[in-house]
């Protein structure tokens, strides 16, 4: 029997206007959009829907957004009696696949996750950190390149999304020579991320800190469905191990080809990326391309997961 894992999206791939056909279609999904308005008390949806592209795209808003954005497309798939095995989220999709799991409501997450967005905007001052996404090195060669950098200063790998994209973050000026060095070494292309802070490494610290005051006060519910961790690519046991995971989140390498690799393993070879855009979609094809891979974000994907999904059934 093929498994079947959920996958949310992470931050990068809100766009104005995702999940509206989704809410249009679903009092399910309306509920979670309403429900998201109510928790922030603000008119979030609007924002989603017919907003600005800059306003989306300032942290604190983007998180809730598409947190919010990808539990509607869980609702609607959900609807058709589909359930999945696992779930796994990249980077703030962790937080959506924790929801899905059970163990935040989406009361307490949609807050949560605009504080999130907060604490890491300010973590680092703006100008003083990048991200850069190393193409078509391997990863032995691109932790030498941020080790030779380390002089520059501050330099860490922080996400391994697929077989030849690593992307690393840290200081300008580190950032800059590890890039240089990892052409040196064989890559084929460096790039420049559009982010705000070097996500996912050392200098994200204090915004790690002040998220633990906040998660300190939630309430978690038991896991419902099983979730593998960005930080070490393995099941999370019980809901005790989450708010430590995802401190260490905030400031760690997220390990999403990993991750991937260990879902394999286990005997998944379906997997459905929940929320806007295709992104881990193209993750998930590089790490093995024999895998079954559908998207949940309008009607039309979600017609064709369903039928897909639900093919041989009776």
């Amino acid at each position: 029997m093929e498994k079947t894992a959920f996958l949310f999206a992470g931050q990068g791939s809100q766009y104005i206007g995702m999940g509206k056909e989704l809410y249009d279609n679903f009092e399910a999904c309306r509920k979670v959009f309403q429900e998201a308005n109510d928790s922030l008390n603000m008119d979030l949806t609007g924002l989603i829907f017919e907003g600005s592209k800059e306003e989306l795209d300032l942290t604190e808003n983007t998180q809730p957004a598409v947190v919010t954005t990808s539990l509607a497309a869980y609702k609607a798939i959900r609807s058709y009696g589909i359930k999945p095995e696992a779930v796994a989220g990249l980077s703030l999709g962790e937080y959506s696949a924790l929801t899905a799991s059970g163990v935040f409501q989406l009361s307490q997450v949609v807050p949560l996750v605009r504080k999130r967005g907060r604490f890491m905007q300010e973590a680092v001052p703006e100008g003083i950190g990048k991200m850069c996404a190393i193409l078509g090195l391997a990863e032995d060669k691109v932790r030498e390149a941020c080790n030779e950098a380390k002089d520059f200063g501050i330099v860490e790998p922080a996400n391994f999304n697929c077989p030849g994209q690593i992307v690393i973050g840290g200081e300008n000026r580190a950032v800059d020579e590890a890039a240089r060095l990892a052409k040196e070494k064989g890559a084929l292309k460096t790039l420049d991320l559009a982010v705000s802070a070097p996500f996912h490494t050392s200098m994200l610290k204090p915004a790690a800190e002040r998220l633990r005051i906040e998660l300190e006060q939630l309430p978690l519910h038991d896991m419902q469905i099983p979730l593998i961790s960005n930080v070490n690519a393995e099941y999370v046991n019980n809901k005790d191990e989450v708010k430590g995971l995802l401190y260490r989140q905030v400031m760690s390498s997220v390990l999403w080809e990993q991750t991937i690799r260990n879902m394999i393993a286990d005997g998944f070879r379906k997997f459905v990326e929940i929320g806007p855009g295709k992104t881990l979609s193209g993750f998930v094809r590089k790490v093995d391309r024999s895998l079954k891979v559908y998207n949940v974000e309008n009607m039309a994907s979600l017609e064709a997961a369903v039928k897909a999904l639900t093919a041989g059934e009776e």
